[in-house]
């Protein structure tokens, strides 16, 4: 596991900071979103103090080149300090960015941009990219064996999951790879995950403990997707052939896949933001 203080002495504005900050994004999203806010926060005050300084009058009869080099050698180091100490503004971004960027955004690259109002974007469009790009494959795989449309199984699991983000953990934080959200009910004799999830009943959200099916690889968990709608009949409407992505999602929800009454609504946006992505 890569902690935040392996990344928090230096910006990522090499690739071998950036690298360490992507893989820490693939292990825990939650700790690379702080160590990005923090880095972020780091290029604010190091913005700030070189504003401060170019306030400053400069033509001393010491001042040339070499002293203005130095001197934002030192601003920089003098802004990583200062934010792995914290102004707050780390603090304040994890929240904002762990509460408003639903569904699902995390982080898989470092601020290049010294942008505030570009870093959102950037976090969600490369987070989204990647989990597209990795589950893919299994996505087309489940479509031959299914019969349902690539791109509805790709919004499936980034809906469910959010992006990959809230995947089911089992109670030792390890991967369930339920991208899915299937329950462990009926037959199922494998293993499971307890977790907290919201179910709509007549409409109106509640909070509820509900048990969830858990495999051993998202090859795994994908190939189970399409083997119960291929196999159930309640889902035979969802599987016809020549049906649109966005009918089969209209046909999931009538079907009874999840109690959300938006479900299907949700899954299109979501496929039309893949077909942004190039998925």
């Amino acid at each position: 596991m890569i902690s935040p203080t392996d990344i928090s002495g230096s910006l990522a504005a090499n690739s071998q900071s950036l690298d360490k900050l992507r893989a820490q994004a693939r292990q825990s999203p939650d700790q690379a979103l702080k160590a990005a806010a923090q880095q972020f926060e780091a290029v604010f005050l190091n913005m700030m103090l070189k504003s401060m300084r170019e306030a400053t009058p400069q033509d001393g009869m010491f001042d040339n080149e070499q002293t203005k080099m130095f001197t934002g050698m030192l601003d920089q180091q003098l802004a990583q300090d200062m934010s792995s100490r914290g102004i707050g503004l780390a603090d304040m971004m994890t929240r904002q960015l762990s509460r408003s960027l639903s569904p699902g955004v995390s982080v898989t690259s470092a601020p290049q941009a010294h942008s505030a109002s570009a870093l959102p974007s950037a976090y969600s469009q490369n987070f989204q990219q990647d989990f597209v790009q990795s589950m893919t494959p299994y996505a087309i795989q489940a479509s031959r064996e299914s019969g349902v449309p690539a791109q509805l199984i790709m919004g499936q699991a980034a809906l469910e999951s959010g992006w990959g983000r809230r995947e089911i953990r089992m109670p030792d934080g390890s991967s369930s790879f339920n991208l899915f959200g299937i329950k462990a009910s009926g037959n199922w004799n494998g293993k499971v995950a307890e977790v907290t999830t919201t179910e709509y009943h007549n409409g109106i959200p509640s909070k509820q403990v509900e048990k969830f099916r858990a495999y051993g690889s998202y090859a795994e968990a994908f190939s189970d997707y399409a083997r119960m709608l291929r196999d159930n009949p309640r889902y035979a409407s969802v599987v016809q052939p020549g049906q649109g992505a966005p009918a089969a999602a209209h046909a999931l929800q009538r079907a009874g896949y999840a109690t959300d009454p938006n479900y299907a609504d949700k899954l299109v946006k979501i496929m039309s933001r893949i077909n942004t992505l190039g998925g």
